[in-house]
């Protein structure tokens, strides 16, 4: 067994994805937080660079959210990300 919830596995991909859009991972806010089956994570990344991470008409965004949604069925769990500037 792991001694990293799959909260903080799902956290720790995000922010792989999201740094490696923007560059830098020390303008990236992220919270994790798992209730029952569900896992919400929280992105903020700056004005500036939001159009980065959401991508022409919002493809990357939504790859985000795919690759998000495949890696919590992983653990049985539903993931939902959202992106905030």
């Amino acid at each position: 067994m792991s001694a990293v919830s799959p909260a903080d596995d799902l956290k720790q991909l995000v922010e792989f994805m999201a740094s490696n859009l923007i560059g830098s991972s020390d303008q990236i806010e992220l919270t994790a937080e798992q209730r029952a089956a569900m896992v919400q994570i929280n992105l903020r990344v700056p004005e500036t660079d939001m159009g980065k991470v959401i991508g022409k008409e919002g493809r990357i965004a939504r790859a985000m959210r795919t690759i998000v949604t495949i890696a919590s069925a992983r653990y049985n769990l539903h993931a939902r990300l959202e992106i905030d500037g």
